[in-house]
């Protein structure tokens, strides 16, 4: 797995997107004791359930990979001039 630049900001700000995405998608807000590695993965599982992302192999299902998944997902939805892809 290569690293992006910025990873961890773009992962704050695909969290971010992927939680506006669920919300619109009819899913309620995730309670106040779901710890972030969880939301990470349910995020993550809806964007492969409406085909947003292609899923990893279930060997390589765990947080990092899942993270570097949402980080390319959002770096392509991003524009290019966009500050995180700099």
């Amino acid at each position: 797995m290569k690293k992006i630049k910025n990873e961890q900001k773009l992962i704050k700000k695909a969290m971010e997107i992927g939680i506006a995405f669920a919300k619109k998608q009819g899913y309620e807000e995730f309670d106040k004791g779901i710890s972030d590695k969880e939301k990470v993965e349910c995020i993550y599982r809806l964007l492969v359930d409406v085909k947003q992302i292609t899923p990893l192999s279930p060997d390589q299902e765990d947080g990092p990979n899942m993270k570097h998944k949402l980080a390319i997902w959002i770096s392509r939805l991003l524009p290019p001039d966009h500050e995180l892809l700099q």
